[in-house]
C-alpha cells in the first residue's frame, strides 16, 4: 500500500535532517575523553604559558581535561610532526606559531607541509617585536639608526635568538628594506641576546615585546620602534616602524591547530570556545600589558594567515641567503 503524499514528505524531511542532527549530536558530545595540547617548545616558554592558560578554560567549558604536553626539539618541528601524524579526531591539538611558517623554508626536509597538512582552528594573538639598542648608541630614531649604520657599514652587531629565528628574520627584513648591512650574531635565547645589548656587546636587537618591555621601561635599552602597523599600548611613546620605514610590518603569532581533516563541527566548537576565552577582560588586559594583540578570527582566516606568512618568510630567507638546515 502506498503511503499518503503527506507522510512521504514527512519521511523525506526527517531523513534529510538526520545528518544534521548527527553532526550536532557529535559536536555536543565532544570531547568525551582528555584532549592533548602539544606545545612544541619547553615548559615555561611563552607558548607553554598560552597553552596552559587557554587549556584550563577549555577544560572548564567542555568538561574534559585539556592536557599540555611539551615536545621541544628541532625548532618546533618534532612536536608539530607528532601532532600532524595523530588521528584527526580533535583529541590531539598543537600550538602553531610563526616559527613553523619560517621552518617551512628554513628546513630542507620536513615530514609535513605546514599549510597542506593541518586543520587551522583558532588564532590567539599577534605580537610586536621591538627594535632596541644600547642606550649609549648615538641614535634616538629609526632614521638616525639607518644613517649611523650606513656610516658604519659592517660594524653594527645585531643579536637574535638563533639563525632563522623570528628575531633574526625581523632584522633581515629591516636590513633589506633600509638598505643597510649588519652583522648577525646568534644566541641561544632572546634573553641572552638582550643581555648582550644591555652590556653593549651588541648594538641592536629585534626582541619580543614580552621580553623587552621590562628593560625598556627600566631604561636598560632604548626602543626605536615597534614592528607593527600601529603603536603598542604597552609602550605608546615608541613609534610604529611604518612611521619611518613605510611598508615594514612584522608581527609574530600563535594559534591552535590540529592534523588535517578534523571534522568541521569539532573545529567550530573549539574555535568558539577559544574565542570566548580571548574575549575575557582579564585576558585582554594581560595581553595588552605584554604588548600582545588579541586576534580572534575564523578557522578559514587563520588558515589564510598561515599560508601568507609561510610565503612571506620564504622570500626573506631567500633574500638573506640563509641556508636550509
Amino acid at each position: 500500500m502506498e503511503l499518503p503524499r503527506r507522510d512521504l514528505l514527512r519521511l523525506a524531511v526527517g531523513a534529510a535532517a538526520l545528518p544534521a542532527i548527527s553532526r550536532v549530536a557529535k559536536a555536543q558530545a565532544y570531547p568525551t575523553r582528555p584532549v592533548r595540547i602539544i606545545v612544541t617548545f619547553a615548559a615555561g616558554a611563552s607558548n607553554d604559558l598560552h597553552g596552559r592558560l587557554h587549556g584550563q578554560w577549555l577544560s572548564e567549558r567542555l568538561g574534559q581535561p585539556f592536557i599540555v604536553e611539551n615536545r621541544p626539539g628541532g625548532g618546533g618541528n618534532l612536536g608539530a610532526a607528532e601532532a600532524i601524524r595523530s588521528r584527526p579526531d580533535g583529541y590531539t591539538l598543537f600550538l602553531l606559531s610563526t616559527s613553523h611558517a619560517i621552518n617551512a623554508s628554513l628546513y630542507e626536509k620536513l615530514p609535513y607541509d605546514i599549510v597542506r597538512d593541518i586543520s587551522p582552528i583558532a588564532s590567539l594573538f599577534q605580537a610586536n617585536y621591538v627594535m632596541v639598542v644600547n642606550p649609549t648608541l648615538p641614535v634616538r630614531s629609526v632614521p638616525e639608526f639607518i644613517a649611523y649604520a650606513k656610516a658604519n657599514a659592517g660594524k653594527i652587531n645585531m643579536g637574535s635568538q638563533g639563525v632563522g629565528s623570528i628575531g633574526h628574520l625581523a632584522g633581515e627584513l629591516f636590513k633589506s628594506m633600509a638598505g643597510i648591512d649588519m652583522v648577525h650574531v646568534p644566541y641561544r635565547s632572546v634573553a641572552l641576546a638582550l643581555a648582550e645589548v644591555i652590556s653593549g656587546q651588541m648594538q641592536v636587537q629585534f626582541a619580543t615585546s614580552t621580553d623587552s618591555i621590562p628593560q625598556i621601561r627600566g631604561g636598560q635599552v632604548r626602543a626605536l620602534a615597534v614592528s607593527s602597523a600601529t603603536r603598542s599600548s604597552a609602550v605608546p611613546d615608541v613609534p610604529a616602524m611604518p612611521e619611518d620605514l613605510p611598508d615594514y610590518v612584522f608581527e609574530s603569532w600563535v594559534g591552535f591547530a590540529g592534523p588535517k581533516n578534523i571534522p568541521g563541527d569539532i573545529i567550530e566548537v573549539l574555535n568558539r570556545e577559544i574565542n570566548a576565552s580571548l574575549a575575557r577582560p582579564e585576558i585582554k588586559a594581560k595581553y595588552d600589558d605584554l604588548g600582545l594583540r588579541v586576534h580572534s578570527v575564523s578557522p578559514g582566516d587563520f588558515g589564510s594567515l598561515i599560508a601568507t606568512e609561510t610565503e612571506k618568510w620564504a622570500k626573506v630567507i631567500k633574500f638573506a641567503g640563509i641556508k636550509p638546515l
